[in-house]
């Protein structure tokens, strides 16, 4: 059991199972969106929630049925860098956060696929950046 919730899931099936059916179908669309448009893109169990990285974190999906996430409702797609991105749409908030960038759904029909999977192909350049940075910082 996490010491900061009175939930623990041992597996996304866990998870699956214990979402209310309306946060169930967003959680859904959400990771279906990240993981059709991230290539090797690794999923894994985090904070008793979906993180997805590759070679840093890249995003999240946070239900509000799940404690501790600091929402209480719908279903928040959270951006680890997410002052990064441009956003020209001004699609994400900041809230109280300096990099953490989100966007909250409490209906599939929030959900806009094209600016949610340009989001996500820039979150990956992003990630690529990281990554070559840490190479070119390494002695050879």
């Amino acid at each position: 059991m996490n010491k900061f919730q009175n939930v623990s899931f041992r597996s996304l099936d866990d998870l699956f199972d214990y979402l209310p059916e309306n946060e169930l179908v967003i959680v859904e669309q959400l990771r279906d969106l990240v993981l059709a448009s991230i290539p090797e893109v690794k999923e894994k169990l985090s904070f008793n929630v979906p993180f997805f990285r590759k070679h840093r974190t890249i995003c999240f999906i946070w239900p509000g049925a799940v404690p501790w996430g600091g929402i209480r409702e719908g279903v928040q797609l959270g951006f680890v860098h997410g002052h990064l991105l441009t956003d020209e749409h001004n699609y994400l908030s900041a809230g109280n956060r300096k990099q953490v960038r989100i966007k909250t759904f409490n209906d599939l029909r929030e959900i806009d696929h094209d600016i949610v999977r340009s989001l996500l192909y820039e979150a990956t350049i992003i990630d690529e950046e990281f990554r070559n940075a840490a190479k070119t910082r390494k002695p050879s």
